[in-house]
């Protein structure tokens, strides 16, 4: 039996300290292929997501702040903020279920942020017409404009745009 304890979050925030990706997994399921896929996520500020969706196939995922804050963003087909939430462990609002094919980005708002992360498996990296093609791929210029941006955007406005 796995457990989600003070010694697990503490290790996987060193983890993702460490890591260039800023971010480190604790994976709960037993395999990839596991038809649910449960996971704990530590981000540090400065980890970037591309936005994604998951539309094919259409799944669901659910996030639970265990540790910490973060912004999630949601975005239309042209990457326009349409909603953006601040997720805190604390609260006001520390869980939300992000429907099936919904445009989404992350964002760590303060170093120690734990979330735990619910979807349909098997696991498979966001591709193709899952990912945003305004949005630059990890490890490629203009992230850091868009980690900005994910932290101080509005509801309303439009990605940068990148050289």
């Amino acid at each position: 039996m796995k457990q989600i304890n003070d010694t697990i979050l503490d290790s996987l925030t060193k983890q993702a300290k460490e890591s260039p990706r800023k971010r480190a997994h604790y994976n709960l399921h037993p395999t990839l292929d596991d038809p649910i896929q449960r996971l704990c996520i530590a981000i540090e500020p400065g980890t970037y997501f591309r936005p994604n969706r998951h539309a094919d196939p259409a799944t669901s995922e659910v996030f639970l702040l265990l540790r910490g804050s973060a912004v999630l963003l949601f975005f239309d087909e042209s990457g326009r903020v349409m909603e953006k939430i601040t997720l805190s462990s604390g609260g006001p609002i520390s869980a939300v279920d992000i429907p099936a094919a919904a445009w989404h980005a992350m964002a760590s708002l303060e170093s120690g942020t734990v979330f735990f992360e619910v979807k349909q498996g098997p696991y498979n990296p966001p591709k193709g017409n899952n990912v945003a093609e305004w949005a630059p791929a990890e490890g490629q210029p203009g992230t850091q404009e868009f980690i900005e941006w994910y932290r101080n955007s509005k509801e309303g406005d439009l990605p940068p745009k990148i050289k």
